[in-house]
């Protein structure tokens, strides 16, 4: 996208979090950045940011140019543009950590000229200064985000460009195609249609395997970026709260011998082998005219729609209630793991636990890896590709790929009708234009906004 940023305004923001810490980092970006930060910093030796080289690291300290007061010992670096995160003029000031300093040297690049960044905004200038595509804008977000090492691991591929490049490949293509059928429609004196269309034919096929191949994995992908969403259903003081503590190796969930004390869903992530599961403790589902306790049970009800997996756990010291069996009887269709707890509290004699059930006792610690396991299985029944080195894990992503795809299937059935190759060009036009949404040649600036508003300030 050749858009640059060269009249817009200069932006600072603070770009670690506020709070307690031994660094923080100012950013500033823009034309004035340089101009800005210069005059703000004193180093004793007499050293400034405009004599310093771009990347050094200079020491000083960053003073109130009206007051004359010092604000902070810093560091202070400054990249000249091209070469830096937003491919503009950036300067960087790493000051103590405190939410104090951090605020006060921000206050003074404000009022020295610079605006306050928008959420995203560095980012965005990174992407429209030609810096990254908009693929590698949005990993940005996924490497904050990244729930396990191996979310990780995909989200830095895909900012390093690996999903761009198989991009580049299918546009590279598409044009190829575009330019051979521009040829048939320039010059129909020459009798090249039948060649033209053995050509398109061939190569919208080829694509449309690449494209089967990116789209295989994106269900990975997803499962990576977002979690596997997994409630933990049953009727109260079953073991539920005890299990996602286990689970946590923490106590996040209150447990107590009292039925109903859970009255709402607690949500948290855990890793089992690089996958992230996003465990849901729910309230215990029964009968109840307890209001709240009621509200918590509706609730449990309605999540069942949103759960990519089911944890349902029984008592098997009691006897099968009828409320349990209509919550089987709820689950039949929906992939749900079996867990009959308390085994520690029948005797050996008496416990007969027949599969798909798997035999627990928190009390006990025994079954939880019986369990994980049984997760990764459920997980990885053709589901999650390990052997991947790039995924596809965002859902526009995803979509403007399918569009892609369902564009050139068009343009298989138009040659199939035996329709003019001009025809056949606009079903190749539509399918680019979705495939250049992804990595923002061919987006709105509306698009552009609602994605980079989703970031923090400072990114």
């Amino acid at each position: 996208m050749e858009v640059l940023l060269q009249n817009e305004d200069t932006i600072a923001a603070v770009a670690t979090g506020m709070g307690g810490a031994g660094i923080g980092i100012i950013r500033i970006s823009g034309d004035q950045a340089v101009e800005l930060g210069n005059n703000l910093f004193v180093n004793p030796k007499g050293k400034t940011l405009k004599t310093a080289k771009s990347h050094e690291l200079i020491y000083g300290k960053i003073i109130d140019p009206e007051t004359h007061k010092d604000i902070d010992e810093v560091l202070i670096s400054k990249m000249k543009a091209p070469h830096s995160y937003t491919a503009e003029d950036v300067v960087e000031i790493n000051c103590h950590g405190g939410i104090v300093p951090m605020r006060k040297i921000l206050k003074l690049v404000i009022q020295a000229g610079a605006r306050l960044a928008e959420p995203g905004e560095f980012t965005k200038r990174a992407f429209l200064n030609g810096r990254m595509d908009l693929t590698q804008a949005e990993a940005v977000i996924d490497i904050i985000n990244a729930k396990t090492e191996k979310s990780l691991e995909y989200s830095v591929a895909q900012l390093e460009g690996r999903l761009s490049q198989k991009l580049e490949e299918l546009d590279g293509t598409l044009i190829e195609i575009l330019s051979h059928m521009e040829v048939n429609i320039d010059y129909p004196e020459y009798d090249i249609e039948e060649i033209s269309y053995n050509f398109v034919n061939t190569q919208i096929l080829g694509l449309l395997k690449k494209i089967n191949e990116i789209l295989a994995v994106a269900e990975t992908g997803k499962i990576y970026r977002e979690g596997i969403t997994t409630a933990i259903l049953g009727e109260p003081n079953v073991g539920k709260s005890s299990l996602l503590n286990t689970l946590l190796m923490e106590d996040k969930a209150i447990v107590t011998d009292i039925p109903g004390t859970t009255r709402d869903t607690i949500e948290e992530y855990i890793n089992i082998e690089g996958i992230p599961f996003k465990i849901i403790d729910t309230a215990g589902i029964r009968e109840t005219e307890n209001l709240v306790e009621k509200i918590g049970v509706e609730k449990s009800k309605a999540l069942l729609n949103q759960t990519n997996l089911v944890i349902f756990m029984r008592d098997i010291s009691k006897a099968l209630s009828e409320g349990e069996k209509e919550l089987i009887e709820l689950l039949k269709n929906r992939r749900t793991i079996y867990i009959a707890n308390k085994t520690d509290a029948v005797s050996e004699q008496d416990l007969e636990i027949p599969a798909p059930w798997i035999p627990m006792s928190l009390l006990e610690d025994e079954g939880i890896e019986l369990l994980k396991q049984k997760m990764l299985e459920m997980v990885f029944e053709g589901t999650v590709n390990q052997d991947a080195d790039y995924l596809i894990t965002n859902t526009r992503h995803i979509s403007l790929l399918e569009v892609t795809k369902t564009s050139l299937e068009n343009a298989i059935k138009t040659m199939d009708s035996q329709m003019p190759i001009e025809l056949v060009s606009i079903d190749v036009m539509e399918a680019l234009e979705a495939l250049r949404g992804i990595t923002g040649k061919a987006v709105g600036m509306d698009i552009i906004d609602q994605i980079f508003k989703n970031f923090c300030i400072g990114k």
